[in-house]
């Protein structure tokens, strides 16, 4: 039976050998260690073999026989055998393919999840523009772990900022598009055709995001009409007395990401199943 198991160990030398003497009594073997820096102490994880009929807490107390503490130990399948080097490679080349996916990306590689789940969970957040993208797990993650999130997060933000809409077929095009607000909504019309529409509604229920319906018609997307018809609709909501705003769409979309960073707004993202969600604060908008 397959573990992963992270725990703390003295930063001396032997405490890993010791370890090790412990899972060689106990007939566990180790098949891979990965080895996170700290100041006082080491955090290793490891993938280890057990002997059939071992539970948690004999994992446990195998760790804390050799000197180990902070250990959390759950079974695991052969996929936690995968070079690590690999997995953040392959993680790269899916990002620099669809910059959108980075939320669901990143928490797959970190083996964490961007919902909450309850109970006690730390949080890493990496900053991608102006937006925020939080991931969690039970586990703490290291500093070492923080850092190649944030190096990941710089990717995004690299790329996206690379990304530059194509020109619109003519000047003329461009200078009859107009933006008309009416009630909860504005639209984009360019010779009274409806080029792109967003609107915006009370939350549910008090204290929830205010949540924004959007649309563009597929000749006029990737011409700035999305990001101006955000943060209209953004500065809407706001004058109506939202904190927050929520923007969903399905998790293959990718104008989503960079939209939200062009309008230049701060928002949360979530990727669940196929959806993603960003909640933005509005509470700072000047209306």
């Amino acid at each position: 039976m397959l573990w992963r198991v992270r725990a703390n160990l003295p930063d001396r030398p032997g405490a890993l050998g010791s370890l090790a003497h412990e899972c060689g009594k106990s007939g566990v073997n180790i098949l891979r260690v990965q080895v996170f820096p700290g100041r006082s102490s080491v955090t290793d994880e490891l993938v280890v073999d057990a002997p059939e009929g071992f539970g948690v807490a004999d994992m446990v107390g195998l760790m804390q026989r050799a000197g180990a503490e902070s250990v959390v130990a759950m079974e695991c399948t052969e996929a936690a055998l995968d070079d690590q080097p690999t997995r953040f490679v392959k993680a790269a080349l899916a990002v620099l393919d669809q910059p959108a996916t980075f939320p669901d990306v990143v928490a797959h590689l970190f083996d964490a999840d961007l919902a909450p789940a309850g109970g006690h969970e730390d949080v890493l957040e990496m900053t991608v523009g102006n937006a925020t993208v939080q991931i969690r797990r039970s586990t703490s993650f290291t500093s070492t772990e923080r850092v190649r999130g944030a190096a990941m997060a710089e990717l995004v933000t690299h790329v996206l900022s690379r990304e530059a809409p194509p020109a619109p077929q003519s000047a003329r095009e461009t200078a009859e598009l107009e933006y008309v607000a009416t009630g909860d909504a504005v639209a984009a019309l360019s010779g009274g055709r409806v080029a792109g529409r967003a609107s915006v509604a009370p939350a549910a229920a008090e204290g929830d995001p205010w949540p924004v319906d959007m649309w563009v018609d597929p000749s006029w997307q990737r011409r700035g009409i999305g990001t101006r018809l955000l943060a209209d609709v953004a500065r809407m909501a706001r004058a109506r007395g939202a904190e927050e705003i929520v923007l969903t769409a399905p998790s293959d979309t990718q104008a989503v990401l960079p939209m939200v960073l062009s309008a230049g707004l701060r928002g949360r993202i979530r990727m669940v199943g196929e959806t993603v969600s960003v909640r933005i604060a509005v509470s700072e908008l000047r209306v």
